[in-house]
């Protein structure tokens, strides 16, 4: 028999569960459930006190002899009351602590889409950032993203969600005040030094994509698994939004010293960036408690800690009162269940069936990156390039930066509002009446036509005034569909982050050939060919609303624990 051990202060034996003889034939199920039940009334004792209408559903756990069965009907009971429980203030609690890291998250990414344009007035050559540069400040952080998701996700498997959920957001904190920070001297480039600390600070976000994602799907009841997650993910929208906002009030706060700056210097632009940027702090800071306290999730209390009696009470407790104990004396009692390895991994996808949800799921959030961070990062070229809110013609010097600043900053507003936002609301109100394949579908379609507009039809809609008003008009339309599609339901039906640098590179390197923003009509058109290959991704998938999440890991609940473990307290 191997031993178990619960960091370094307890030890626990395997041993195997005892089992009841089988009934004879004739007996019904429910008869031998309840003969079953029947021999276990006179051993069973209460092992805690709850409030919980579910506790009497529960079975009790022996004192002496565990039970696996018992244990066994305990965890899908607790699994039960988690997937069936009402809108509680937890939910609103974990909807808010999760949602806030994502509002941090969308506004230290796009802050870089409005802090560029200032970044080049004061360091690039000819006030401009070059191609390189350009394209460094801003594909760090998706780079550093993916990194984070791999890595936060595996650490999130091994060592538990509340253990790592918060050490990420730390990390944003650091990363966003060393950039607002960051100098110059002879031997270092400012720029090479942003590229360095948005690269750490996208390994904090990647950390908060799946932790996030995780613990809000694990503590939602079914019934409402999809809205819970959209208002996490709707904060996304609200950080952006505020991006542009804060953008706009440094700016304006700074047009009078603005002003009177040496145009060849602009002093007063150095301030702006940096309060920019290191403004996206502060909500993380404020989130980072609320994280650190936030308890772990009882699915992976029960599934990998293998701690079910735990796990039950946490469940009781945050459902009936919102908060959670864990007592550091309590004797462990540890389970026996199926623990995936290396050849579970490659027997469950070496089946179609379940290969083609990781390839649909996984290229639908790749297709849509394209579109999303290659216009969510660039909005301010785009808006450039069809000259909307272009300064007047007579500006010149520090007055020309200004309104360029600020029509700017108008201009990221206006798409947040008319687009970005509503798109995010749109879904929640309809994620789990339509469905989430339905709602991507729909994304998708809408996305490929607005694209193959746009795109084809680009120099007729960018030639005069009333056409340019359209082509933002369309414009807008495309991030609303983007958030009330495809965006939003592929952070529900999990995939992942590469496109977001593909995106960034191939419209960094590509945005200025044959000219300056020569090319934006040939993006749109690539654009729009991805989205039409999200369509026929999105038909890999399949649904997943009014689903418990361990019925959609096609693995078999009743039986799941097939042994328990003695617990013996070290004489530590």
């Amino acid at each position: 028999m191997r031993p178990l051990s619960d960091a370094g202060c307890r030890s626990a034996l395997l041993i195997p569960s005892p089992r009841v003889p089988a009934l004879p034939s004739p007996f019904p199920l429910r008869a031998r459930y309840h003969l079953r039940f029947s021999e276990m009334a006179s051993t069973y004792v209460a092992d805690k006190t709850s409030t919980s209408s579910a506790e009497d559903q529960i079975p009790r756990l022996q004192k002496g002899i565990p039970d696996a069965y018992a244990l066994d009907e305990k965890r899908r009971a607790a699994l039960a009351e988690i997937d069936q429980a009402k809108f509680s203030w937890f939910h609103v609690k974990v909807c808010m602590v999760a949602g806030v890291g994502f509002f941090t998250d969308a506004y230290d990414i796009f802050a870089i889409n409005i802090a560029s344009t200032m970044l080049g007035y004061v360091y690039g050559k000819g006030q401009a950032l070059s191609t390189n540069q350009d394209l460094g400040v801003k594909v760090a952080t998706p780079v550093g993203t993916l990194v984070g998701q791999l890595l936060f996700g595996w650490l999130a498997d091994v060592v538990g969600r509340k253990r790592m959920y918060g050490v990420e957001l730390m990390l944003i904190i650091v990363a966003t005040f060393g950039q607002a920070l960051s100098g110059q001297g002879h031997a270092v480039n400012i720029i090479g030094v942003l590229v360095v600390w948005r690269f750490i600070m996208g390994v904090g976000i990647g950390g908060d994509y799946p932790l996030s994602a995780v613990i809000s799907s694990e503590f939602a009841s079914t019934h409402l698994r999809g809205r819970l997650m959209t208002a996490v993910f709707a904060n996304q929208g609200w950080g952006q939004f505020s991006a542009a906002l804060v953008g706009f009030i440094v700016v304006s706060a700074y047009k009078t010293s603005l002003m009177h700056d040496d145009p060849a210097v602009l002093a007063h632009v150095d301030y702006m960036w940096r309060l920019l940027i290191g403004l996206g702090c502060v909500p993380g800071a404020i989130a980072l408690y609320f994280r650190l306290t936030i308890p772990e999730t009882p699915r992976f209390t029960m599934d990998v800690e293998r701690n079910v009696k735990q796990a039950a009470q946490d469940v009781d407790n945050f459902l009936t009162t919102g908060s959670y104990y864990v007592d550091p004396d309590a004797v462990i009692q540890r389970v026996h269940a199926p623990k995936a390895s290396r050849r579970d991994f490659v027997a469950y996808f070496s089946k179609w069936e379940n290969l083609r949800l990781l390839i649909g799921t996984s290229y639908s959030w790749f297709a849509l990156d394209i579109a999303f961070y290659g216009l969510g990062l660039n909005n301010s070229i785009i808006l450039t390039a069809i000259g909307f809110g272009s300064p007047d013609a007579s500006l010149k010097g520090t007055a020309k930066v200004y309104q360029n600043l600020r029509n700017i900053t108008v201009g990221n507003m206006v798409i947040s509002v008319a687009g970005l936002i509503p798109g995010y609301w749109a879904t929640f109100l309809l994620i789990d009446r339509w469905g989430r394949k339905p709602i991507q579908l729909m994304g998708f379609t809408m996305l490929t036509i607005l694209f193959i507009i746009m795109g084809f039809a680009y120099d007729k809609l960018t030639a005069t005034e009333s056409a340019r008003n359209a082509f933002t008009f369309l414009y807008c339309l495309t991030n609303f569909f983007q958030n009330f599609g495809p965006n939003t339901t592929t952070f529900i039906v999990p995939g992942g982050k590469l496109g977001a640098i593909v995106a960034q590179v191939g419209f960094g390197k590509m945005v200025n050939i044959g000219g300056k923003n020569h090319f934006v009509k040939h993006l749109l058109e690539i654009f729009a060919f991805f989205m039409l290959t999200g369509i026929f991704s999105t038909l890999l998938i399949k649904e997943t609303n009014q689903q418990s999440l361990e019925e959609l890991s096609n693995e078999k609940q009743e039986g799941f624990i097939d042994g328990v473990a003695v617990a013996e307290t070290s004489a530590v």
